[in-house]
């Protein structure tokens, strides 16, 4: 009797554990895409990242034409890392750049770059 209640209690561990590792895929990219829905916001509002002012993007309304269009990101960007260094100082890389630096003159946080950076990184 007790090896079978253990056998049992075993069982249901093991399921759970297993059914907690299922979820967690799902969970990632739920949370992914929170992460990339609140970089969008930060990158059209206008009083954060207003990258709008500047950059046509896909989904935008009254887009600038003063900054390229932000299209083909990867391609453009395969290190991330890069595209990040951008938008935390687009003036190390060019230094008659227009583009504020974000992160240098603290108009967004270290996470509110993170978000931008996942969210532009999808187009």
């Amino acid at each position: 009797m007790r090896k079978t209640a253990r056998l049992v209690t075993t069982a249901s561990a093991l399921a759970t554990v297993l059914g907690a590792l299922s979820l967690s895929p799902q969970l990632a990219i739920a949370a992914d895409a929170q992460v990339v829905e609140e970089g969008k916001k930060i990158a059209f509002d206008r009083k954060k990242g207003n990258c709008l002012a500047c950059h046509l993007v896909d989904d935008g309304d009254l887009p600038g034409n003063i900054g390229p269009p932000l299209v083909a990101m990867k391609a453009r960007f395969p290190d991330k890392s890069v595209l990040r260094a951008q938008i935390w100082d687009s003036t190390k890389a060019n230094p008659n750049s227009m583009m504020p630096p974000f992160g240098r003159h603290e108009i967004l946080t270290e996470g509110e770059i993170d978000k931008v950076v996942e969210y532009i990184y999808t187009l």
